[in-house]
């Protein structure tokens, strides 16, 4: 299972390499902004978030330091679901429970969210 989830974390870190690449680059630069007060620039926020998906990923794929990639997984993926305090009307339809494509984005974490809990109480 860390194999899998490190797999995504690789994935999905590497497309933040690369400008227009990721469909949650803006998401992640407005959030972060958001979460810092401004205080870390958008252009260097979305490197920093690639470095650290990307490098939890390579933890997981190669089991290293896996308690600790698991924590930071799990304070990752934590934060993820930030932009539905911050940017609620970007999540969500006029349907009942409709959600957008972001925030559908965004709630699928829910699974690796509860992959990570399973795996650090197993630990």
């Amino acid at each position: 299972m860390p194999i899998s989830i490190g797999l995504v974390y690789l994935w999905f870190g590497s497309l933040k390499f690369f400008s227009g690449v990721s469909p949650a680059e803006q998401l992640a630069k407005n959030t972060i902004t958001h979460l810092t007060a401004g205080l870390i620039l958008p252009e260097l926020s979305i490197l920093l978030l690639a470095i650290w998906e990307t490098g939890i990923g390579v933890l997981l794929i190669f089991n290293l330091w896996n308690r600790m990639a698991l924590h930071l997984a799990l304070v990752h993926i934590l934060f993820t679901f930030s932009p539905f305090i911050f940017f609620s009307d970007l999540m969500w339809t006029d349907a009942t429970l409709g959600l957008t494509l972001l925030g559908q984005y965004i709630v699928k974490n829910i699974i690796i969210l509860c992959m990570l809990v399973v795996l650090l109480w197993k630990k």
